[in-house]
């Protein structure tokens, strides 16, 4: 399970990465204009490398020697996949709902894997690791959200909507987490469950 887990990490990276290199560097692409992907080449790769890399330097120092948990890597990593590949196939501007669904469906991405890492530390009481999943999902919505008016809504033609897709997006993006949360919620009660049965 780590080495595909690992595998399809590796491979989300690299579509992305690619993808990415082709959205800059590729001229004459309208689905790409005036939405900062020069900056997304730089931010995008450095935060799907990140958690693996914090995990390595951190988890030896506090006596953790399990494998590192790629599941979670790979999770965090899907959505920036998800998302250069709709920019990629210009479903932003064709597919009406794309964008509503991509902040459900990645939050909840995000959020699985977030809750990944976290369950390793957070395992009692189940409660606290769903709050704790909804609520870093919700504040990493807002954060998106500004990010996304600073780089090229402030100044681009999507001002005048700008506000009710924000709330839209950030409560789309907040439901994605509790959906995951809900779902690690379960599956630790569950594991609970089955461990006090087999003992």
């Amino acid at each position: 399970m780590g080495r595909r887990a690992r595998t399809a990490y590796l491979v989300i990276l690299l579509l992305t990465v690619g993808q990415l290199a082709v959205a800059t560097f590729a001229t004459g692409l309208p689905q790409f204009e005036g939405k900062a992907f020069g900056g997304r080449l730089v931010a995008y790769p450095v935060v799907m490398l990140l958690p693996p890399l914090l995990w390595w330097l951190v988890a030896p120092r506090r006596g953790d020697t399990r494998p590192l948990p790629w599941a979670g890597f790979a999770f965090i990593a899907a959505p920036f996949l998800v998302d250069v590949t709709g920019n990629t196939l210009n479903l932003y501007d064709t597919v009406s709902w794309w964008d509503d669904a991509n902040h459900y469906v990645n939050w909840l991405l995000l959020s699985l894997g977030i809750g990944l890492l976290l369950e390793r530390q957070v395992v009692r009481p189940v409660w606290v690791l769903v709050v704790l999943v909804t609520g870093i999902g919700a504040a990493l919505a807002i954060g998106w959200e500004v990010a996304e008016w600073y780089t090229f809504i402030r100044h681009g033609t999507e001002l005048e909507t700008a506000y009710t897709d924000t709330l839209g997006d950030e409560a789309l993006g907040t439901l994605g987490a509790l959906s995951a949360a809900l779902v690690l919620g379960r599956r630790a009660r569950t594991g609970a469950d089955t461990a006090a049965v087999t003992r």
